[in-house]
């Protein structure tokens, strides 16, 4: 790892070659060489930042992780009068969230599942199919924009998450991944932490980046662990809260076919005959071989099933499954002689269209509609 004097010095060397750059005369650049500086410059500055920021850090090269802790310190300390109109806007919006969804006698998890559901459920265009998409970052990497059009990229959800949490004066941060493409929450619950993702459940709502250990996390994140708190938190995790005991690794398709025939899209089971160092081998050919009748069951219906093992509080097996159902809202409901008239359109500028047959379960079927 750099020292903190090295790292300095990138960044002061940073600074230096805009400074050399405004020697030359910048003014005589075009626009678009201006850009390419300022992204040169940004590149080498996320190159170098300390690996231990939280604020201040760039995801994919476009949306800033940006501190909120004034706007939440004000709503705590009553001092709301000295923020910006903006703000004040942004603590309003957030303000008028909590009243809908928090209840005096929430304790501190059933306060934080709230916000984690609401966000996972809210942020989508719910004013109509053609609601403007913002199109700049300050709409979807931040708590205003995300509030105001309920649109966001993972930047936005986490910190829009974690100003929720600091409102709520429960201890929260947000992270980054090591290669700088995306960021969660870490939020900490009696004492411990746990790995939050909204940005990662929004889709499918099963709760399955929700008050992650580290083991459980590492399945589908990657951060520096050096300087971010352990998530070893098992009371507040999901998984744990929710899990069924069944007899053993044979039971698991019963369990599962329980869920389905539910439909359920999320589960937990742990084993009353704990499963030893001999019957790995055995519980991991079910789960391979689970998941390739169940992809072969699901057929075309963008029905996916993953399964992931953590470990309890007494370092027990539990099996957790996650069912993710796509496309059943992607449907656009018109009639016959409504598509006709589009697919005519497009053909007669690009000379055909294919569609597709999602209903057949067997392979896709594809039409050609000849131009004219």
């Amino acid at each position: 790892m750099e020292n903190k004097s090295n790292k300095g010095s990138k960044v002061l060397l940073a600074l230096i070659f805009v400074l050399v750059l405004c020697t030359l005369g910048v003014t005589v650049y075009s626009m678009t060489t201006q850009m390419q500086v300022q992204k040169q410059v940004t590149k080498i500055l996320n190159e170098n930042v300390d690996t231990d920021a939280e604020d201040d850090v760039v995801i994919m090269d476009q949306y800033t992780i940006r501190s909120t802790k004034h706007i939440s310190d004000a709503y705590l300390n009553g001092t709301e009068d000295q923020l910006s109109d903006r703000d004040k806007e942004t603590l309003d919006m957030a303000k008028d969230v909590l009243k809908k969804i928090i209840k005096d006698d929430m304790n501190d998890y059933e306060k934080e599942k709230a916000v984690y559901v609401w966000l996972t459920s809210e942020m989508k265009n719910d004013t109509g199919l053609l609601t403007v998409i913002p199109t700049t970052s300050d709409g979807v990497d931040n708590p205003y924009g995300v509030l105001k059009n309920h649109q966001a990229v993972c930047v936005g959800y986490a910190t829009t998450f974690r100003l929720f949490m600091q409102m709520l004066n429960i201890e929260c941060k947000v992270v980054h991944s090591s290669d700088l493409i995306h960021s969660w929450d870490l939020v900490k619950l009696d004492d411990e932490w746990y790995h939050v993702d909204c940005y990662s459940d929004a889709d499918t709502k099963n709760f399955r980046n929700f008050n992650m250990n580290d083991s459980l996390a590492e399945q589908s994140h990657d951060w520096n662990h050096d300087y971010v708190p352990a998530a070893t938190g098992v009371k507040y995790s999901y998984a744990a809260m929710n899990s069924k005991e069944i007899k053993n690794i044979y039971s698991i398709p019963k369990f599962v076919k329980s869920l389905i025939d539910q439909e359920k899209n999320v589960g937990f089971c742990t084993f009353k005959e704990a499963i030893t160092e001999e019957d790995e081998a055995a519980a991991k050919l079910m789960i391979q071989n689970l998941t390739q009748t169940l992809s072969s069951l699901s057929g075309n219906d963008e029905t996916y099933f993953n399964f992931e093992w953590t470990l309890t509080a007494d370092q027990q097996y539990m099996l957790c499954l996650y069912i993710e159902r796509y496309g059943d809202n992607d449907d656009i409901d018109v009639d016959d002689k409504t598509a006709e008239k589009i697919n005519t359109a497009i053909s007669d500028v690009f000379g055909m269209v294919e569609t597709y047959d999602y209903d057949n379960s067997e392979d896709m079927e594809t039409t050609a509609i000849a131009k004219g």
